[in-house]
C-alpha cells in the first residue's frame, strides 16, 4: 500500500457515473479502512464489487446521521479508521456526511479528503463561461419566490446548481419567465452512456430538454445587470429591517447615486 491508512475519518469522492473515474488512491482508502459509511449500501456495493473491495458497508444518509455518528466516533476511538462516501461524487456537496465531519473534527480526529469525481466540475471543465468565478447553491429552494429571488439576485454571476428531472422542466420556466435572454448550459447524465452538455439560451434548452437523469445548470453571469442585481441585493436587505419602499429609494439613490427610477421599477418587481 502507497501510504497507510491511519486512524481518521476519509471523505471518499466516487464516480458520479463511469465507475471507471475513481482514483488509484479511492480504492486503496477503501480496500484498507475498517468501516465504509455510505448513503445507500446497494450504490456502494455496485462499486465494491467492481474493484474487488471487501470493508464492511453502513448505512449512513441523511435520516440515520444523528443516529449513526456515534457508531463511527466510537470506531475512532477504538483507534480503527472510516471513510465516507456518498452514492456518487463527493461528500458534503449536497449529500450526507456534514454532521459526521463536525462531529469527528470536534472529537479531535483528522478529516482527510480523497478527491475525484463531483458533477459540479465537470461541467465546468467542459463549458467556456465568462470569468473564472462562479457559485454553487447545491439543489435550489422548494417555492417558487425563492428560486425567484435567486435568479434575480445572481444575475453577476455564473450561478450553478442541481436539479432532478421532475422539477427541471418548471425550474427552467422560471429562469426564462425572469431571464428570457440568458445562456444556459445544462449537463444531464455525466459520465453516463447517455450523457448531454449544451450550451444555448434558455428558450432553445427548453424546447429540446429531456427530463430523465441528473442534471447540473449554469446559468452564465449577465455583466450588463451589475446595478440591478446591486439594487436588488441592497433592496431585499433593507425590507427585511421593515423600510418603506419610500425609505429604501432613498437610501439607496443617496448611498449609490442610483437613479430614482430604476430603482422604484426594481422595487416594484420585488
Amino acid at each position: 500500500m502507497a501510504g497507510e491508512i491511519e486512524t481518521a475519518l476519509y471523505s471518499v469522492s466516487t464516480p458520479i457515473g463511469n465507475l471507471d473515474d475513481i482514483t488509484f488512491r479511492a480504492l486503496e482508502v477503501l480496500r484498507g479502512v475498517d468501516v465504509i459509511a455510505c448513503e445507500d449500501t446497494r450504490m456502494t456495493s455496485r462499486l465494491c464489487e467492481k474493484y474487488d473491495i471487501k470493508t464492511r458497508l453502513v448505512s449512513y444518509h441523511k435520516f440515520s446521521e444523528n443516529k449513526r455518528t456515534g457508531l463511527f466516533l466510537d470506531y475512532l476511538r477504538e483507534g480503527k479508521n472510516v471513510a465516507i462516501v456518498s452514492d456518487a461524487g463527493t461528500p458534503l456537496i449536497s449529500d450526507p456526511g456534514e454532521i459526521l465531519v463536525k462531529s469527528v473534527s470536534e472529537a479531535g480526529f483528522k478529516v482527510i479528503p480523497v478527491c475525484g469525481a463531483c458533477a459540479v466540475i465537470t461541467l465546468l471543465q467542459s463549458v467556456q463561461r465568462e470569468g473564472e468565478s462562479f457559485k454553487f447553491t447545491g439543489f435550489l429552494p422548494r417555492t417558487q419566490g425563492q428560486i425567484e429571488e435567486v435568479f434575480i439576485k445572481n444575475k453577476t454571476e455564473n450561478l450553478v446548481f442541481y436539479e432532478s428531472p421532475n422539477r427541471i422542466r418548471k425550474t427552467l420556466e422560471t429562469l426564462r419567465a425572469l431571464r428570457p435572454d440568458t445562456l444556459l448550459s445544462l449537463g444531464r447524465e455525466l459520465t453516463k452512456k447517455f450523457e448531454e452538455i449544451k450550451t444555448a439560451p434558455v428558450d432553445e434548452i427548453l424546447s429540446n430538454l429531456v427530463e430523465k437523469g441528473e442534471f447540473v445548470c449554469l446559468v452564465h453571469r449577465s455583466p450588463d445587470d451589475s446595478d440591478d442585481a446591486l439594487i436588488i441585493e441592497k433592496a431585499s436587505t433593507l425590507k427585511r429591517l421593515r423600510l418603506c419602499d419610500k425609505d429604501i429609494i432613498n437610501v439607496l439613490c443617496a448611498l449609490y447615486d442610483f437613479p430614482k427610477n430604476k430603482v422604484k421599477e426594481i422595487l416594484f418587481k420585488l
